[in-house]
């Protein structure tokens, strides 16, 4: 007989709306199985159509060590703003969090998928746990933003280097900057090589097509390329409040003494 874990359990559970024991006893019947669990409970009557609303709405709340050493950012995803402002949402969503920062390895969808399914029954709503990140730096400091203004976007960051200059200011500004300009990686190295050759292959071929021979057009192909890698690359972008400083964020890293080690950014609905 197949294992009926908590996982599972869950599973079927945002999917059908249902409590926990009716939920144990359907995976039972069909062997663990979820989906032939759900068909056989949509002959019995049973809606399974609460997962099918797109959770297209949500929060993202964050925790962080004391120490500066760590923190942790927990989606949660439902089907209207006014699900996800509320309080039992939030309180789910930050004992995720928390759970996370004290251990990166916690199932917190186990932990917190019972208040999430109970708000689902009671509203109607699609409301589950999405994306997760933790990020810790022993050696460094590790700083998270917010944009407080929706709750729908969050960015930790782990720096290394002279650490004393990672103020809340500048965590605000390089996390600010993250949550807009939209970076597809930290530097050159972790843009998907597929899209770079794209990018190169793109301008080899509009090059030739003025004319230009195969040599000159790669060299303008690798001059359009830096455009695409100051528009995609992090470190490359310009900085976005050029009024506080103009540059580079890699020139705004190294004028601190700092290297940015990593980033994570989180947004709702956001794959």
């Amino acid at each position: 007989m197949a294992e009926i874990t908590a996982t599972l359990v869950n599973e079927l559970r945002n999917k059908t709306g249902l409590g926990m024991m009716e939920c144990k006893k359907a995976l039972a019947a069909a062997g663990g199985d979820v989906q032939r669990a759900i068909d056989e409970l949509r002959k019995k009557g049973v809606k399974a159509s609460v997962a099918a609303r797109a959770a297209s709405e949500g929060r993202v709340v964050v925790a962080r060590a004391a120490d500066g050493k760590a923190a942790a950012a927990v989606e949660v995803n439902c089907n209207t703003d006014f699900t996800a402002k509320s309080e039992p949402v939030l309180a789910a969503a930050n004992q995720a969090a928390k759970m996370l920062l004290e251990n990166p390895s916690a199932d917190v969808a186990a932990a917190v998928g019972a208040q999430l399914i109970e708000v689902s029954q009671k509203t109607g709503e699609n409301v589950r746990l999405g994306k997760t990140a933790v990020l810790s730096s022993p050696n460094g400091r590790v700083g998270a933003y917010e944009y407080v203004a929706t709750g729908k976007i969050a960015v930790l960051m782990s720096f290394s280097g002279n650490v004393a200059n990672v103020t809340d200011e500048l965590i605000t500004d390089i996390g600010g900057h993250i949550a807009f300009a939209r970076p597809l990686g930290l530097s050159r190295s972790e843009i998907p090589a597929e899209l770079v050759a794209k990018e190169r292959q793109i301008a080899v071929e509009a090059a030739k097509a003025t004319g230009k021979p195969q040599q000159i057009a790669e060299k303008i192909a690798e001059g359009k390329l830096n455009a695409f890698f100051a528009e995609k690359a992090l470190l490359d972008q310009e900085f976005f409040n050029p009024g506080k400083f103009k540059g580079t964020i890699a020139a705004l890293l190294k004028g601190k003494g700092l290297t940015l080690e990593k980033y994570v950014r989180l947004e709702v609905g956001q794959g």
